[in-house]
């Protein structure tokens, strides 16, 4: 789900906060070693993200925030502010020269460069995070 985040709202806050959960606290956030990424350039985006990044030939950035059932992607636009909200059930990530994270129907695609590579430590923490999340619910198969 997406959301223009450029002014508080109370109720996209708590739609956020119901479907990946709040916030980690601050102890938390020291246990992990931190709770978001560095930004990121975007290379490219699903034809249905594109209205909200620039279309000049500027450079686009996103950041990624860790939560407990799931992650937040920050992408600024100008002055607008947008929070792409995905739940881990949701989450498939790819490793494609560069990061592809794919949920919804829509993609982003990070380029493979510095910034990428400064972000290695976060990606780790954000799979395993998932695989925590991921064997909650783990189904057992049953033979007939």
């Amino acid at each position: 789900m997406l959301f223009n985040t450029t002014y508080k709202n109370k109720d996209n806050l708590k739609t956020i906060d119901k479907m990946v959960g709040n916030s980690y606290g601050f102890l938390e956030r020291i246990k992990l070693k931190g709770t978001g990424s560095k930004r990121m350039i975007i290379e490219e985006v699903s034809p249905n993200l594109r209205p909200i990044i620039n279309r000049v030939s500027d450079i686009n950035y996103a950041s990624i925030e860790l939560r407990s059932k799931g992650i937040l992607i920050y992408i600024t636009k100008g002055l607008s502010n947008f929070t792409w909200v995905i739940p881990f059930y949701q989450l498939v990530i790819y490793k494609t020269n560069g990061t592809s994270i794919h949920a919804q129907g829509k993609y982003i695609h990070f380029k493979n460069n510095i910034t990428f590579k400064e972000n290695k430590r976060f990606f780790d923490k954000l799979l395993s995070e998932k695989l925590k999340f991921d064997e909650k619910y783990k189904f057992q198969h049953i033979d007939p």
